[in-house]
């Protein structure tokens, strides 16, 4: 075992790269999190011609997926080759991806009209296949940790280097996709937008490689930073695995009330994320209700991640000291308070009025105006707040996989990374789906809008359920799982003290079942070391 990962206490540590590197595994899932799941549905529209379809089949697919999950999972629990357990699912998921949105993006816009029938049922497997790869990948993320480290101070660091990765990933693409599209705008002698670049097939023959680039090489450094702790002697309580039968899973979930309690609120959080940075979400904010989309997404974006940066550090702190989840409520709930001043001043926004509108001093846009300051505030902490805690639960799934060998003895990372990711997809899926029927529902729209769509109350009315009520009902369903959940932080200190003591007693010749018998509270624990 490496000399360095443990300290006196037993505790498995990570190094500071590998604090740094693994977490970009996120941000290399990331990059398809905007490549595919904020565009996708676009595409098809405006593309492929596909209609609500496209909005359909990405609920549709992630469903069916529901019974791939487990027995990915399963796979990732059972699986031990020289490469470890976790770096073959990262380098698997990271081909198939990037092989299907090539196909997705360059190849099927080349089938003709005339062959509609084809187009439908390309896309429909084109996009599962790219499922199955974000699936490979994505529980590695969750499931990883479980060896990175479970020292209570280290874990919650996990959540700054994770959303780093993700700005790199899903921070990059956002910043250039709009440019990119901006680049292959229709627009006419007065500058209005008439044909939105999203219709042109090159802005996403050009997206491809660029997202694939950035993702090939964060999958790389995560790879690194995995590789010294993806062994046996990291995995539970160490020594050789037992492997659990598919038929204990659901019995097991059903014991660990924390871990289905964290389900419920990392939902929460990734609907809230999901439908408040959709791409048509945003455009028809900015671009629609607000009148000057060019002039608006990326300064707000910016101010976004900007307002993000110190409650990362305040969110770390409070789970330093805490425990994972006080901060979540806590940054969660300021999230919410902000978010009735965004939805207020939405409600009393008004398209033919400058002075209460949104408005930018560049790009087409006027002076800065007390709404505008006024929005900046509650939106900049809001955004702040949420966006920090959006992948809060993620190292939270290492404290349930940590409580289930505590409790039961098994070491099951995968199934509870999968479980996860099943939540992340199913949740990311809904919000595409929700959106084309929300704008279909308020404002009749057929196809999503665009930025060159005309404004009307029903747009307006569509915009402010899912850039404000959605979310807010999002946070209260985290709020109220995270009421009874039990994984605080010192109960996770005697978690990790309690299987740190089985494992060295294992190591001494005692059987699983011996340790798991002798060893069950922080006080036999401290007995032992006297």
């Amino acid at each position: 075992m490496d000399k360095g990962s443990k300290g006196t206490s037993g505790l498995n540590r990570a190094k500071p790269y590998q604090l740094v590197l693994f977490p970009l595994n996120n941000g290399a899932t990331n990059v398809y999190f905007v490549l595919i799941l904020s565009y996708v549905a676009q595409f098809g529209s405006s593309i492929l011609h596909l209609g609500i379809f496209a909005s359909i089949m990405v609920t549709v697919m992630r469903v069916c997926d529901a019974i791939t999950d487990p027995i990915i999972g399963a796979m990732m629990d059972r699986t031990s080759t020289r490469i470890g357990k976790f770096r073959p699912f990262m380098i698997l998921g990271s081909a198939v991806m990037a092989l299907s949105v090539i196909t997705l993006y360059m190849l099927l816009p080349l089938i003709p009209q005339t062959m509609m029938a084809m187009r439908y049922v390309s896309f429909t497997v084109v996009y599962f296949i790219w499922v199955l790869g974000y699936t490979f990948q994505t529980s590695v993320t969750r499931a990883g940790q479980t060896v990175l480290t479970n020292d209570p101070n280290q874990r919650p660091m996990f959540t700054i280097f994770n959303t780093v990765g993700s700005l790199l990933g899903m921070g990059i693409m956002q910043f250039l996709i709009p440019l990119v599209k901006a680049m292959y705008d229709v627009k006419d002698a007065a500058g209005n937008v008439i044909t939105s670049g999203y219709a042109n097939p090159m802005v996403y023959c050009i997206i491809t490689p660029i997202g694939i680039g950035i993702s090939v090489l964060l999958t790389i450094l995560a790879i690194i930073g995995i590789a010294e702790k993806d062994r046996p002697e990291f995995y539970g309580l160490g020594g050789k695995q037992e492997k659990v039968k598919l038929s204990e899973y659901l019995t097991i979930i059903k014991a660990n009330k924390p871990m289905q309690r964290l389900m419920v609120a990392g939902a929460g959080c990734k609907l809230a994320l999901a439908i408040a940075t959709n791409t048509t979400v945003l455009l028809a904010l900015y671009g629609i209700v607000m009148g000057n989309y060019n002039s608006l997404y990326l300064p707000m974006m910016v101010l976004g991640y900007v307002c993000a940066v110190p409650f990362f550090l305040l969110s770390m702190r409070t789970s330093q000291k805490k425990g994972q989840r006080a901060s979540l409520i806590r940054y969660v709930s300021v999230a919410l308070i902000c978010y009735v001043g965004v939805l207020v001043l939405l409600l009393i926004s008004d398209y033919g009025n400058p002075s209460l509108m949104l408005s930018f001093p560049f790009k087409g846009g006027s002076a800065i105006n007390l709404y505008t300051v006024l929005f900046i505030v509650f939106f900049g902490v809001g955004y702040g707040a949420y966006y920090a805690t959006a992948d809060m639960p993620i190292p939270m799934v290492a404290d349930c996989s940590d409580y289930e060998t505590y409790r039961s003895g098994k070491y099951i990372p995968g199934i509870m990374g999968t479980m996860f990711s099943l939540v992340d997809k199913l949740v990311s899926s809904l919000a595409q789906t929700l959106v084309a029927f929300i704008f279909l529902a308020c404002a009749g729209l057929a196809d999503l809008p665009t930025d060159s769509t005309p404004y009307s109350m029903g747009i307006k009315v569509a915009v402010i359920v899912m850039f404000c009520v959605i979310p807010m009902l999002a946070w209260a369903a985290t709020l109220l799982a995270m009421k009874g959940y039990s994984l605080t932080g010192e109960k996770m200190k005697e978690i990790q003290a309690v299987n740190a003591q089985r494992k060295r007693a294992i190591e001494q010749g005692m059987t699983v079942e011996e340790a798991m018998e002798r060893y069950q509270t922080m006080d036999q624990v401290a007995e032992r070391k006297n």
